[in-house]
C-alpha cells in the first residue's frame, strides 16, 4: 500500500534496477490508474529540459499567484514553460470554482488536452473540490495546499502515472518559493488561504477550507524581496483579506502598517477583496491605511444583494446598513476612494421587492466598478438545492442592473484638464496604450512608449469614457520608483527568505549569495585543473 508520492519514487527506483516497467498501479492517498508509460520517460533517462509545460489560469488573484509559484518551481527544476499550448507536452490547468462558466471553460480545456494526446495536470479549486468529477477521471491533480510539490506530480504524470496529491504529510506552501511573475512589475502575495464564512452559494470554501493566515514576517519579507527585483506594485490577495490574522492573534491593519514601512517611495500597494463583516471592526484603521501615500485608495467590498432577507439566506453575516456604513465611512475619511462591489442577480429566494432593494443600493452609491453576476447553482452548495427563479427572470434583473450601470460614468467631464501622477504597469486591452493608475487606482491610458513602463508619469486628462481616462504626457521626465530594472519576462524570481524576523538585511543576503557563487566557481575551476593534471600524468606514463 503506497501512502504518498515518495512511495512510488522508491518503488519505481527498485524496478529501474531490473529494467523499466511498462505499467504502474497505485492505491490509497495518492491515487493513480493504470496507464502506459512512454518509453522515453523512464526514471533512468528522464530530463525535465526535454519537456514543455503550458500553464493556463482561471479565477482570482490568489489563483494567479499559485500559478506564478508553480511556474517558478517548474522552471527552477528545468522544465520549459511555453505560451503555445500546441507545442507543450503537458498542460497544467489551474481552475476556478466560483462560477459555472469558469468551470465549463476548464472542462473544455481538459477535454481538448486529452483529445490532443497531451499530459494533463489539474490544479485549483475545481479539481480540489470535485476530484471525483467524471471528466477528471484520468487526470493528475495537485491540490491547492500542495502546489509546492507540483514537480513531483508533473514528473510522475509524464512517466505515465495518474497522480492525485490533494492532501499530504508536509505543511502547505510557503511564501518564499520561486515564481515566474505574469507581470514582472507586479507581485501578488497571498496573505491567507480559506475563509471564515459559509455562504450558501459559494463552493470555494470546499476547496480552500478554513482561514489560514501567513505569519506577518513572511509576508513582509516577500514584499521586501520583490522590490529588490524591480517590482513597483504589490497586490495583497486572499479569499477574504479582512479576516486576516484572526486565527493567529493579529489583524489586517497591523499587517498593512508593517508592510508600508518596506514599500519604497513611489511604489504602491493594492489591497484585495474584503467582506463587510470583518472590515467593520477596523474601519477607522483601514481608512488611515488607505490614506497612506504608498497605498491605492481602492477597496473591493462585495455586497452581493441589497436585501437583508436575501443576505440572511446567503449567510453573509451582515445587513444592508452594515455595508452602507462601510461605504459611507470610507468615502467620508478617504478623499476619492474607489469602492468596487459585486451583485448576484436571481438568488433563489430573491423576490421582486428584494431586487428593488439591490437597485436602490446601487442607485445610492453609483459604484465606479460593479461586477454583475447571474446566479449559478454550484454543486454541493445549499443554494443548489433551492428552487430556482426562472432563467428569463434572472436575465431580466441582470439586464436592468447592467443598463443602470451603463447609464453613468465615474469619469465625469470635469476630469478634462485634470493632472495626475500615474504608475504605469500594464498594456491596455487595445494594445495601443499603456495603463497607469493614479492614487485612487483609476485607470489612465497613456501613450505606448517603452520608456514609460514601470515609471511614474505626469499626465493631463484629454478624454474620458466609462472605464478609463486618457492622458497626454506632461513634461519629459519619467521616474522609476526604485531605480531597479525588473526581471526579464519569464525569469524565475525569489530565493529562500528569512522568516524569523520582520526586519531583513537585503544587502547581507545579496553579499552571501555572491560569495557562495564565487566559492562554487573556484571549486569548479580547481576540479577541472586537477583533472587536466591527472590526464597529463597518465599520458606521460
Amino acid at each position: 500500500m503506497l501512502d504518498d508520492i515518495e512511495d512510488i519514487l522508491n518503488e519505481a527506483a527498485k524496478s529501474d534496477q531490473n529494467g523499466v516497467d511498462d505499467k504502474i498501479t497505485i492505491h490509497n492517498n495518492v491515487k493513480r490508474t493504470r496507464l502506459e508509460r512512454p518509453k522515453t520517460a523512464s526514471l533512468a533517462s528522464f530530463l525535465p529540459e526535454a519537456f514543455n509545460v503550458h500553464v493556463k489560469t482561471w479565477g482570482c488573484a490568489h489563483n494567479s499567484s499559485d500559478s506564478e509559484y508553480m511556474k517558478g518551481i517548474l522552471a527552477q527544476n528545468g522544465f520549459n514553460l511555453v505560451d503555445d499550448a500546441e507545442s507543450a507536452h503537458l498542460w497544467l490547468l489551474n481552475s476556478c470554482t466560483v462560477k459555472n462558466p469558469a468551470e465549463d471553460h476548464f472542462r473544455n480545456e481538459v477535454d481538448a488536452a486529452t483529445s490532443k494526446g497531451k499530459f494533463v495536470v489539474a490544479a485549483g479549486c475545481v479539481s480540489q473540490g470535485q476530484a471525483n468529477a467524471k471528466y477528471l477521471k484520468n487526470v493528475s491533480i495537485v491540490g491547492v495546499r500542495q502546489i509546492h510539490r507540483v514537480v513531483e506530480v508533473v514528473e510522475e504524470t509524464i512517466k505515465g502515472n495518474h497522480v492525485r496529491l490533494l492532501s499530504g504529510k508536509s505543511d502547505g506552501p510557503v511564501l518564499d518559493m520561486p515564481k515566474v511573475r505574469r507581470n514582472p512589475l507586479i507581485e501578488i502575495i497571498a496573505i491567507s488561504t480559506g475563509c471564515l464564512n459559509r455562504c450558501t452559494y459559494c463552493k470555494t470554501k470546499h476547496a480552500r477550507g478554513q482561514l489560514g493566515s501567513y505569519p506577518p514576517q513572511d509576508i513582509i519579507a516577500r514584499a521586501a524581496k520583490s522590490f529588490e527585483e524591480g517590482v513597483v506594485e504589490i497586490w495583497l490577495t486572499s479569499e477574504d483579506t479582512g479576516a486576516y490574522g484572526r486565527d493567529i492573534g493579529t489583524n489586517l491593519p497591523e499587517l498593512l502598517n508593517a508592510i508600508v514601512k518596506v514599500i519604497p517611495e513611489g511604489c504602491r500597494l493594492r489591497l484585495g477583496m474584503t467582506n463587510p463583516p470583518y472590515i467593520l471592526d477596523h474601519l477607522d484603521e483601514i481608512a488611515d491605511v488607505l490614506n497612506h501615500p504608498r497605498v491605492y485608495k481602492f477597496l473591493h467590498v462585495p455586497v452581493q444583494a441589497g436585501s437583508d432577507a436575501v443576505l440572511c439566506d446567503m449567510k453573509r453575516e451582515y445587513t444592508n446598513a452594515d455595508f452602507s456604513k462601510v461605504v459611507e465611512v470610507l468615502r467620508s475619511q478617504v478623499d476619492g476612494v474607489q469602492i468596487a462591489t459585486d451583485i448576484i442577480c436571481g438568488f433563489p429566494t430573491e423576490t421582486e421587492e428584494d431586487f428593488e432593494d439591490t437597485m436602490k443600493l446601487c442607485r445610492k452609491f453609483k459604484f465606479p466598478t460593479l461586477f454583475i453576476n447571474q446566479f449559478f447553482p454550484r454543486p454541493g452548495t445549499p443554494a443548489a438545492k433551492m428552487k430556482r427563479i426562472p432563467t428569463q427572470e434572472v436575465k431580466r434583473r441582470s439586464r436592468m442592473l447592467s443598463e443602470f450601470f451603463a447609464s453613468y460614468s465615474p469619469y465625469e467631464e470635469n476630469r478634462i484638464g485634470k493632472r495626475y501622477r500615474v504608475l504605469v504597469t500594464e498594456v491596455a486591452h487595445d494594445e495601443e496604450h499603456f495603463v497607469g493608475h493614479n492614487d485612487c487606482y483609476e485607470q489612465v491610458l497613456v501613450p505606448k512608449i517603452p520608456e514609460l513602463m514601470g515609471k511614474l508619469v505626469d499626465v493631463e486628462i484629454v478624454s474620458t469614457c466609462k472605464f478609463s481616462m486618457t492622458g497626454k504626457l506632461v513634461g519629459d521626465e519619467f521616474k522609476s520608483p526604485t531605480g531597479i530594472e525588473p526581471l526579464a519576462q519569464g525569469k524565475v524570481s525569489g530565493v529562500r527568505l528569512p522568516t524569523t524576523n520582520v526586519t531583513i538585511n537585503v544587502h547581507r543576503e545579496s553579499t552571501l549569495l555572491k560569495v557562495s557563487l564565487a566559492v562554487l566557481i573556484v571549486a569548479g575551476i580547481v576540479r577541472i585543473y586537477q583533472y587536466l593534471l591527472a590526464s597529463q600524468s597518465t599520458t606521460l606514463r
